[in-house]
């Protein structure tokens, strides 16, 4: 039965993500691309000086947090096992195809991404803690003009902040490869992920910005050094890509073939998932910089997404695509550690340590975000409502299919996605690409 309904969500997930969300998207995207100029290309250079700018901005005693702290956040939730293993099961459902729809969905995302973090920025509000709250409960008010919608999307990004996906991939990581008791393991993981959330942005913040230089130096490299040792494949993997996102795809291997409209869902919906296109997360987060120029923070959004799809996301499916991992009949959250393991020692041990620290940031990045909404909803008993719903919901998922854990977390992105980029589009006039 319950096997049964999750099929049942899987084929509402890929109606969704390859027909609305997909159209949704694409002509959003077009849409604030051509009426900005070409934006997220034009003024790229720019947006890495202000990147680097923040780099000399020293943190002061004021309204917020520093810019680049909100900025390693909101990259610690979009950069995780997402990118690692969940990108890769667009390719081993959908095919190579996928890769090029991902591009698609991290191109046009860039501005989406952008705009909903300006809004949050330029609607939120002080809060008595010292900082800020923002996101899409607030500027949809003004969208909407109504409280329902803002409510329905707050407790869905309620519902999306209890990241169970990548907490069973962790703890099927750990277990597999170390023999670690399972019940321990998922005992200690909860501890860790309560202890860091409850501290908020700051400290959710300061885990993330020591975690993630570290993960991505070591992947780009070990990812790179793969793919110059088999650069003679790049062009022939390429040009699976390309054929592949306008054709449908044989089987090959232990790959079962499948249509132009699945390798496009997968494609789509794995890109917005690792990237957090429209989902509102980064809205929150970014809102409680102490940056006070909205295009300035929000560019930083355009980096994120630079950094998530064009490159981490790109390279773990260049990895599986150029080693043929793709076509081997073996769980998804292996396939990257297969590849490596063909060319570096020890992956055994290294990448269930790896894993946890791209899913511990990952996690304690969308609960402290769940925490917000939740308070935002119940300001009297959110935060300790909210313990207990995501204990159970870890606890429960850490015993499920990893892929129903990933259905479950894609259909709540679809709808935030809709719901989001429809208040976005109706807010259009109040954006600005303008850094001046």
């Amino acid at each position: 039965m319950i096997a049964t309904f999750f099929h049942s969500l899987d084929l509402i997930n890929d109606f969704v993500w390859g027909r609305i969300n997909f159209l949704i998207i694409v002509c959003l995207g077009i849409l604030f691309t051509l009426r900005s100029g070409f934006f997220q290309l034009r003024q790229f250079p720019k947006i890495v000086k202000i990147f680097c700018g923040f780099f000399h901005e020293k943190e002061k005693n004021i309204q917020g947090i520093h810019p680049l702290k909100a900025f390693s956040v909101a990259i610690g939730g979009c950069i995780g096992i997402g990118n690692v293993v969940g990108i890769c099961t667009a390719v081993q459902l959908g095919g190579p195809g996928a890769l090029f729809w991902t591009w698609i969905a991290g191109f046009l995302g860039m501005l989406l991404k952008y705009s909903e973090v300006y809004l949050g920025m330029t609607h939120r509000v002080k809060n008595s803690q010292g900082g800020y709250d923002g996101g899409p409960m607030f500027f949809l008010k003004k969208a909407f003009n109504n409280n329902w919608i803002p409510t329905l999307v707050c407790l869905l990004l309620c519902i999306y902040g209890v990241e169970v996906y990548m907490f069973g991939v962790m703890v099927d990581s750990i277990t597999t490869n170390w023999a670690v008791n399972k019940y321990l393991l998922i005992a200690t993981l909860l501890v860790l992920t309560m202890l860091a959330a409850s501290g908020g942005v700051k400290r959710v913040g300061k885990v993330c910005s020591s975690v993630m230089p570290i993960f991505l130096l070591l992947y780009v490299f070990m990812s790179l050094w793969i793919l110059v040792v088999n650069v003679e494949r790049i062009p022939e993997v390429l040009m699976l890509v390309f054929k592949g996102a306008f054709t449908p795809q044989a089987a090959t291997g232990a790959f079962a073939g499948s249509s132009i409209i699945l390798t496009i869902s997968l494609g789509i919906s794995r890109g917005c998932y690792s990237g957090d296109i429209g989902i509102g997360y980064s809205s929150v987060i970014h809102s409680e910089s102490s940056a006070t120029h909205p295009a300035k923070q929000a560019s930083l959004a355009v980096i994120g997404i630079f950094l998530d799809v064009f490159i981490v996301c790109t390279l773990s499916i260049m990895l599986i695509l150029v080693t043929d991992s793709w076509k081997t009949p073996i769980d998804t959250s292996l396939m990257v550690q297969t590849a490596l393991g063909t060319y570096f020692p020890y992956m055994e041990l290294f990448m269930p340590f790896f894993l946890f620290l791209l899913g511990y940031s990952t996690i304690i990045a969308y609960f402290a975000v769940g925490i917000k909404c939740a308070n935002h909803l119940f300001p009297k008993n959110g935060k300790k409502v909210y313990y207990a719903y995501a204990l159970v919901a870890f606890i429960v998922f850490s015993f499920c299919d990893p892929a129903q854990a990933l259905t479950a977390m894609s259909l709540a992105g679809a709808m935030l996605l809709i719901i989001n980029l429809f208040g976005i589009y109706r807010l259009r006039k109040e954006i600005k690409f303008d850094l001046n």
